[in-house]
């Protein structure tokens, strides 16, 4: 299931959102993109969503890449970006 995608458009006329390859972000104009986290595996091949570059804390650990991904995208969307 691919995560819904928001446009947050800002009162500069900036739009952020969590990158995604659903639409073609090229698009809308220049991209600036900006590493929000590191999501790698652990020493036990679990995954850990590192949202350090965020602000955020480690989250974790998963089973899969794709839950790890998930509370990513969770913890981005809720702390704004």
């Amino acid at each position: 299931m691919t995560p819904d995608l928001d446009l947050i458009v800002t009162s500069s006329g900036d739009v952020k959102c969590i990158y995604g390859e659903d639409l073609a972000l090229h698009l809308l104009g220049k991209l600036t993109i900006k590493r929000a986290s590191h999501v790698e595996p652990d020493a036990q091949g679990q995954w850990l969503a590192d949202m350090g570059p965020s602000g955020g804390p480690v989250l974790g650990p998963f089973l899969t890449r794709s839950l790890a991904l998930a509370a990513e995208h969770q913890w981005l969307s809720a702390a704004g970006f």
